[in-house]
């Protein structure tokens, strides 16, 4: 029987296709898994270092203004071009007068999500470029006009018979949903690619101010494909990807594939020190960085500047029990689950309100907040955007959500409440029916039942208590 609900994403989650849930709700699970087992196999105190990781970071993000010239200095002493942009549309343009001032006319790119949140593919194939996507999830995403559900695996909705069925589609195969057919068939695709292209492009999990060395963490080793083939590399880097030093690699290189994916360390970690050096027989004759702010300073002056210390592992998505059951493209927004409840909001700016509904998408068990390498405390920040989203009247933030203001009087006057507790037994003799008369009631009970009522004995416990 349908359900009534007026959230989106409650909507979303109610309609969702059972195969969908099946491959987001399995391929999350077994990664929490896997995230607990090897953490807690190989460190005494992995809470430890999560706090010491989000120190880390929030010291580097309090201290920009010193960092960010830093790292562009160690960056020009490597060799490489660097060039700031204040939004998206500001990063596409740079990349396109890259590509135009070196008479290129195509683009292979790696895996990165701040290229998602400027629509980069899109801009570039619609300025005459050709861009490919070469991480296999990407790939899949692009081929069908999709977009990524999940930060580190952007087809979590889809299962491999969905992958068969696009390849077929596209003349890359007869239809064969074996993981590893897929998985050469995509290698045989991609891999002259790389060599035509005239430019790579990647994104970095980390940079140090240091020495300006980006690290770079895959699975697939689609990157250094990217950056050894084409005579041009561009980095497309958040400004809070930045780390102060390179000793702190070692922390966050440890953290990231454990609490992303379960693995020890991630396939491929590679660290770019700027383009090719004379004598090196391979890699890039020019390197580009292009630092994007794209509302992240704003970002910082707000009071979720936390948020900023993520470095996308995507393990609050993996243990969110909200995300299992709607799935990321129910986020609307590049940035799906817990931290896309948060972020997408943020970096929205003045089209907040039409976010303003996604920081209600949580229970506030704080799962999130326990697996989250760097101790983002996400559950006290959807707290403060569910505040802003009532302070500025956002409408898409209140359907559905009943009125709190007699309940905050009720809980205030200690006489009234400890009356209404008394009277709570009532409820148990209240049909439904009559409870369906308050519309918020109504559509409250419509997917959910009231347990029978059992509190009100608390106090007359205590006064027993007490006389023993």
């Amino acid at each position: 029987m349908p359900t009534k609900t007026q959230q989106d994403i409650d909507r979303y989650a109610r309609d969702l296709n059972p195969e969908v849930y099946t491959s987001v709700y399995g391929g999350t699970k077994a990664t929490t898994e896997k995230r607990h087992d090897v953490l807690f196999h190989d460190y005494p105190d992995p809470d430890l270092l999560r706090r010491t990781a989000g120190e880390v970071k929030q010291h580097t993000l309090e201290n920009l203004d010193t960092y960010l010239p830093k790292a562009e200095a160690a960056l020009k002493a490597n060799g490489a071009q660097v060039h700031f942009a204040a939004d998206g549309d500001a990063a596409n343009r740079i990349i396109l007068e890259i590509m135009k001032a070196n008479g290129a006319k195509s683009m292979v790119k790696s895996k990165s999500m701040v290229s998602e949140e400027t629509g980069l593919g899109h801009f570039l194939e619609d300025n005459g470029m050709k861009c490919l996507e070469t991480d296999l999830g990407e790939f899949i995403i692009q081929i069908d006009h999709d977009h990524p559900s999940h930060i580190v695996k952007p087809i979590a909705h889809k299962n491999r018979r969905d992958i068969a069925k696009s390849f077929e589609r596209e003349g890359l195969g007869d239809y064969n949903d074996d993981p590893a057919t897929i998985t050469r068939r995509a290698r045989e695709f991609l891999r002259g690619k790389y060599f035509e292209a005239d430019v790579g492009l990647t994104g970095a999990n980390f940079v140090s101010a240091e020495s300006g060395r980006l690290a770079i963490v895959t699975n697939e080793g689609n990157a250094r494909f990217c950056m050894a083939a084409t005579p041009i590399h561009i980095g497309i880097v958040g400004i809070e990807k930045l780390i102060p030093h390179d000793r702190d690699l070692a922390l966050f290189t440890s953290l990231i594939g454990r609490s992303g994916t379960g693995q020890h360390l991630t396939v491929y970690t590679q660290f770019i020190n700027g383009p090719r050096r004379f004598g090196q027989p391979d890699g890039p004759e020019q390197m580009h960085v292009v630092f994007v702010d794209n509302k992240r300073t704003e970002v910082l002056a707000s009071n979720c500047r936390e948020i900023l210390r993520c470095i996308r592992c995507g393990a609050c998505l993996n243990v969110c029990p909200v995300y299992r059951q709607a799935s990321g493209h129910a986020y609307r927004s590049v940035y799906p689950g817990p931290v896309g409840a948060v972020l997408s909001p943020l970096l929205a700016g003045t089209r907040f309100p039409e976010l303003a509904d996604l920081p209600k998408a949580s229970s506030l068990c704080g799962a999130c907040n326990e697996v989250c390498p760097v101790n983002i405390p996400i559950p006290d920040l959807l707290l403060r955007l569910r505040d802003k989203a009532k302070t500025e009247h956002a409408g898409r933030a209140m359907k559905g959500t009943p009125p709190m203001g007699m309940y905050g009087l009720l809980a205030s006057q200690p006489h009234a409440w400890r009356a209404a507790m008394t009277m709570g037994a009532a409820m148990n003799l209240t049909p439904n029916a009559v409870m369906n008369i308050i519309p918020p009631a109504a559509a409250w009970n419509s997917c959910r039942q009231l347990p029978k009522w059992r509190g009100g004995k608390f106090r007359h416990w205590m006064k027993e208590r007490g006389k023993n």
